[in-house]
């Protein structure tokens, strides 16, 4: 049984050279899928696969609504887009980290494509857009 409740409030916070964005009132979703590659150590003997850690792997996926302007989500991503050096730093609920509120850094990720018009009359503009490669670190030291 769960012994707490949790209610999202992300802050979501991208660097491109000198600029940081914060894109979190423009932020609906976040998803950080953070592991490390498998690689197969299985030998002659052994009766079963093993695996040891390789190289990181992290993917982050935003779901943002499209605006536009100087600091805004289409400048952001515009020079985010394939730099291969962009810095996300991400925690659950505001900007102080405690072990109940890790932060999330992911150094030199990739943005490969994103959409910046998604229009249809009578709804939101938003899109998704995936992060990829980088290193990432967990930071819970207030």
């Amino acid at each position: 049984m769960a012994t707490s409740t949790f209610l999202s409030n992300a802050t979501v916070n991208l660097t491109v050279g000198a600029s940081t964005y914060d894109l979190s009132d423009q932020c609906t979703a976040c998803t950080i899928t953070a592991a490390f590659d498998a690689l197969e150590i299985t030998a002659f003997g052994d009766t079963a696969h093993k695996f040891t850690k390789g190289l990181q792997n992290v993917e982050v996926s935003l779901t943002l609504f499209n605006s536009y302007g100087a600091n805004e989500v289409e400048a952001a991503l515009y020079d985010a887009v394939n730099t291969g050096t962009a810095t996300l730093v991400i925690s659950p609920s505001g900007t102080s980290e405690t072990a109940t509120n890790p932060e999330y850094t992911i150094t030199g990720c990739m943005l490969a494509e994103f959409t910046p018009i998604n229009s249809t009359v009578g709804e939101l503009s938003t899109q998704e857009v995936t992060f990829t490669g980088g290193t990432w670190a967990r930071d819970i030291t207030p």
